[in-house]
């Protein structure tokens, strides 16, 4: 009989162990962002907008490189074949020519230009944030990141996990070096903005799916945005030289659906802290103000604030009535008690020797 109810006890703690573990990160991603064996090129696939103008931007650009490739190597086997010594036994002597000079300098100007007005605003759309629907801030260290998820006061660590953690996480074992014991969980479809900046020395935020490579540099937050269009897992990297375990701290980001990411989010303020906006203000102390939808707790709290004081301005200051016939009492007998100065009573200054 004991062995039975005991068996049922461990039964019951395994059933509760196992949702408990269920309410964690998500699971049965598929993962779209990894390195492939054999697939010595080509990019991981682009899920955002910026990473699709930077896919049509690289194959435009080598376009254009392999278009001048073979015109140069077409000149070279010209000069090569038509005024070798053989087929030119007089060579000519002029020293230059002006027609063809003006072309070699105007031909790679026009090149530029197409190429700079293509890609410059490719470069200020990386920069230029929507509204976003999420902050995440990354924060390098030696060697691991840290993030924080500035709407919820949230913050957590990010560790490369070893060969035999993978499992446990989900993980199969040739996603060794890539993936790490917590992830960045967003919603699909969300605009997030990323804030980056480093701990120690310079570290770099690399996500080759999202188009995203930005400098985490002491002293200063830098900032750009991504927006995933699929579920899935993805896989990045610290890009900046950073010391000897540089190649060991990537980057995790899990891209799930708006309701799981909910769920997530519920699961990871109870993990590592933090509360939701709504938490903030209910927690907020007697008298503050109560944030509207969508706007920020300490903006709603600046205009009560700023209406607070125009209303003391504009108040009169009402004085308690005892205090107030005391004080004109007190006045009365001053000016009773005050001797006048007439011009009778002035005394004529003497004059001057």
């Amino acid at each position: 009989m004991m062995k039975r109810i005991a068996a049922g006890l461990a039964g019951i703690l395994a059933i509760g162990a196992t949702g408990a573990f269920a309410q964690g990160e998500p699971r049965d991603l598929p993962i779209i962002g990894a390195p492939e064996h054999g697939a010595a090129m080509g990019f991981q696939p682009a899920v955002t907008e910026v990473a699709h103008d930077l896919h049509w931007l690289d194959t435009f650009v080598h376009g254009i490189m392999a278009v001048i490739v073979v015109f140069v190597t077409g000149l070279l086997l010209y000069v090569i074949f038509r005024f070798n010594s053989k087929s030119n036994p007089t060579p000519a002597r002029f020293t230059h020519n002006t027609k063809v000079e003006i072309a070699w300098t105007l031909v790679p100007v026009l090149i530029l230009i197409v190429i700079g007005s293509l890609s410059l605003p490719i470069l200020f759309k990386q920069l230029e944030i929507p509204k976003p629907d999420l902050t995440v801030k990354a924060t390098g260290n030696q060697w691991y990141w840290t993030y924080d998820y500035t709407d919820f006061g949230m913050s957590f660590d990010s560790l490369m996990l070893a060969k035999d953690e993978l499992a446990e996480h989900g993980y199969s074992e040739d996603l060794y070096l890539l993936a790490t014991d917590t992830s960045v969980v967003v919603p699909v479809n969300a605009v997030v903005r990323l804030q980056t900046t480093g701990a120690d020395v310079i570290h770099s935020w690399a996500m080759p799916s999202f188009g995203v490579k930005m400098d985490a540099i002491p002293g200063r937050l830098n900032e750009t945005w991504f927006s995933a269009d699929t579920e899935g897992v993805y896989f990045g990297q610290c890009s900046e030289l950073c010391g000897k375990d540089h190649s060991y701290m990537p980057i995790t980001v899990k891209v799930v659906s708006a309701e799981a990411y909910e769920t997530w989010l519920d699961w990871a303020l109870e993990e590592h802290g933090g509360s939701r906006g709504d938490a903030i203000v209910a927690e907020a102390p007697a008298g503050a103000a109560v944030a509207a939808e969508g706007v920020p707790a300490t903006e709603a709290e600046a205009d009560v604030e700023a209406a607070v004081d125009a209303g003391a301005a504009e108040t009169p200051e009402v004085a308690d009535p005892l205090l107030a016939d005391e004080a004109a009492a007190d006045d009365e007998n001053l000016e009773s008690e005050a001797d006048p100065v007439t011009p009778e009573d002035e005394v004529p200054a003497e004059p001057a020797n």
